[in-house]
């Protein structure tokens, strides 16, 4: 089976490369990250692999792995995160917003304010220019509205 990528892959194609991601915790425990270094690759056109390292707050060593790709099928984005600091793997499902540079993923986890039941989330991977992009996590409350998590700013090195 050979399958040729398409404009929405080429999409992820922006996020190739070695990035310093600054994060910021939005959640009030006032304790921001050390910077982080995350690499980007590609996988024949039709996936990018994010794979990210640095250190927690609190001091204990952090990796993370993110899959983005494009289903053409669906017409939608697709993709998984997993992290050494939990056990669950989110599953991604998303779309290119109107503005054409924000991708919104969203998934289903646990509810870490309500232990044993889940929650809706949304990462959004938003395009500032060809050296800097933004990632925003953010929880559905109960009202249906949106509450940000956390933030980060990745910079090209």
């Amino acid at each position: 089976m050979k399958v040729e990528p398409q404009e929405e892959h080429r999409w992820l194609e922006q996020l190739l490369g070695e990035w310093t991601v600054t994060s910021e915790d939005s959640t009030g425990s006032g304790e921001d990250s050390q910077p982080w270094i995350e690499n980007v690759r590609s996988m024949h056109g039709l996936w990018v692999v994010c794979e990210g390292e640095g250190i927690m707050p609190g001091g204990s060593p952090g990796q993370t792995l993110m899959t983005l790709g494009y289903n053409p099928e669906t017409k939608r984005y697709l993709g998984t995160w997993v992290g050494s600091m939990m056990t669950h793997m989110w599953v991604y499902d998303g779309v290119i917003e109107d503005d054409g540079k924000t991708l919104a993923l969203n998934c289903e986890g646990p509810d870490f304010e309500n232990p044993g039941r889940t929650a809706r989330y949304q990462d959004r991977i938003t395009l500032i220019d060809a050296n800097r992009r933004t990632l925003t996590a953010r929880v559905q409350t109960e009202n249906g509205d949106w509450k940000e998590m956390m933030s980060a700013e990745y910079r090209r090195r």
